[in-house]
């Protein structure tokens, strides 16, 4: 009982000394961008984020002007241009959320300010954002706007912390490296590096393309999914083929971005480019685009000029953009031998060959999966059977283009009596028919065919060996005898 009261009465004497002790803390260091908002008491749900909607950033010599649009971040100067959205995600993040280290010093002279660079600035950064009430808005409520500036300095070389001042406050603060790596950005780190925009092939008409090797035109069909090279020759086109070399071709990311002027494209030879493309939207103004080639201290040096209507950007690329565009007809072609709608075949007619009657397998109305085989012989045929003879016909594929516009089929072995494989729709119109040929001289393993399109192809052997010419080749194998077929006794 007399060691509880030493204890309590030790404990009240320490009482106001603890407290003195408490106050004589010094603060939380405050965060980067302050917003003069309570910080929510523990186990509360965090305050909303500012919401920045304008940056103007100082730094490697340059100033850049930033603003949020509906279609996300966007350089306003020196240039126009879409920002690159990893670097402003990552500068943003510093800003609404990252603290100062420390305070390293609460009233420093001007001494001590070129001390730490901050006479000179390495970068500064002054950001506007409005502050989100419970309900997400306040977009206009002047009461929610704020802006700060911060000035960053010279890095601390013992732990790679930056010496950071905030404008309308005296003190010195130190911040995390991450806080100047995200926010000592100059217009180039600022902006995209893809600068050439969407080239999707679903949005647009027609391509023309003059290129140091080859020149080709190309123009969607009136169905709006296919294509077809008009020119050097008329022919399918290998759509899979163009989306990825549009594709390939928008990823390109610009190693700089000269200024763009008349005397700057003559130097570059862009007045004479080796590509040459001209991109015509379904809707939209047209988009050209330009390449040239220019030798510095013995290597290939490639720039880029795209434009659009009144806007125009200048690019200096890799090397092998050069070629992108730069592709043969062989390449272009659709190499399909067979063009159709998998869903529309409603009969299969495949003719063996010679005099032989052909095995006809049809389709239940609608979207049933039941085939019946027609004919002696016949039943219900295998679904999966059926299956994988159709996506065998569907990925057929040209090993080799041989003519274009055969006049006599003959002296490659399509004739009426070749074997051949015809599809039908519902109402009996022909889809696409495939014809065998003979074996390519020299060439066992590779017959001449005949397809959707006008031009002799040659097609491997392996691709056409489990086409079906009896009609057991669709059926069930009827179940064995248990006895073996013994005699009965």
């Amino acid at each position: 009982m007399r060691t509880s009261t030493v204890v309590m009465l030790g404990l009240m004497a320490m009482g106001p000394w603890a407290c003195s002790r408490d106050a004589d803390k010094p603060a939380a260091p405050p965060k980067l961008f302050a917003t003069g908002a309570e910080e929510p008491r523990r186990g509360a749900p965090p305050a909303p984020a500012p919401v920045f909607t304008h940056l103007t950033v100082k730094a490697r010599g340059a100033t850049t002007e930033l603003e949020r649009t509906p279609e996300g971040w966007r350089l306003l100067s020196p240039v126009e241009a879409k920002a690159d959205a990893y670097v402003m995600e990552a500068l943003l993040k510093q800003l609404s959320s990252a603290k100062f280290k420390a305070t390293v010093n609460a009233s420093p002279s001007e001494a001590d300010l070129k001390k730490y660079g901050l006479t000179s600035p390495t970068f500064t950064v002054t950001a506007r954002a409005w502050l989100p009430d419970a309900n997400g808005e306040g977009a206009e409520d002047p009461s929610r706007q704020r802006t700060v500036t911060l000035v960053g300095g010279d890095e601390n070389p013992f732990d790679g912390s930056v010496y950071v001042r905030r404008e309308g406050d005296a003190a010195v603060y130190a911040a995390d490296g991450a806080v100047r790596y995200a926010l000592d950005k100059g217009p180039f780190e600022l902006r995209d590096k893809a600068f050439l925009g969407q080239l999707d092939l679903a949005s647009l008409q027609s391509m023309e393309v003059t290129a140091k090797n080859n020149a080709y035109v190309l123009m969607r069909e009136p169905d709006g999914m296919s294509w077809r090279v008009e020119k050097p020759t008329q022919t399918r086109a290998n759509a899979p083929m163009l989306k990825g070399t549009l594709m390939r071709l928008a990823e390109q990311q610009a190693l700089s971005f000269p200024q763009d002027t008349a005397a700057t494209r003559e130097a570059l030879g862009l007045d004479t480019p080796v590509v040459d493309a001209r991109f015509v939207a379904v809707s939209g103004e047209p988009i050209r685009i330009r390449m040239a080639q220019v030798t510095r201290d013995g290597e290939p040096v490639v720039h880029v000029l795209r434009e659009q209507g009144t806007r125009s950007t200048l690019a200096q690329v890799e090397a092998r953009t050069l070629t992108l565009l730069d592709v043969d007809i062989q390449e272009l072609r659709d190499r399909r031998v067979l063009v159709f709608q998998r869903d529309a075949v409603r009969r299969l007619e495949f003719h063996p060959g010679g005099q032989a009657a052909p095995v006809v397998v049809t389709r239940g109305a609608g979207n049933s999966d039941a085939w019946q085989v027609e004919g002696p012989g016949g039943g219900r045929a295998l679904p999966f059977r059926m299956v994988k003879v159709l996506a065998q016909l569907e990925g057929l594929r040209t090993a080799r283009f041989v003519e274009a516009k055969v006049e006599r089929w003959e002296p490659y072995g399509i004739t009426a009596a070749s074997q051949r494989v015809v599809l039908r729709d519902a109402d009996g119109r022909e889809l696409a028919r495939l014809w065998v040929g003979n074996a390519v001289p020299g060439m066992a393993q590779i017959r001449y065919a005949r397809g959707s399109g006008p031009d002799l192809v040659m097609v491997y052997l392996s691709q056409l060996a489990n086409i079906p010419t009896r009609a057991a080749d669709f059926l069930e194998p009827p179940p064995a005898d248990p006895d073996g077929g013994a005699p009965a006794p």
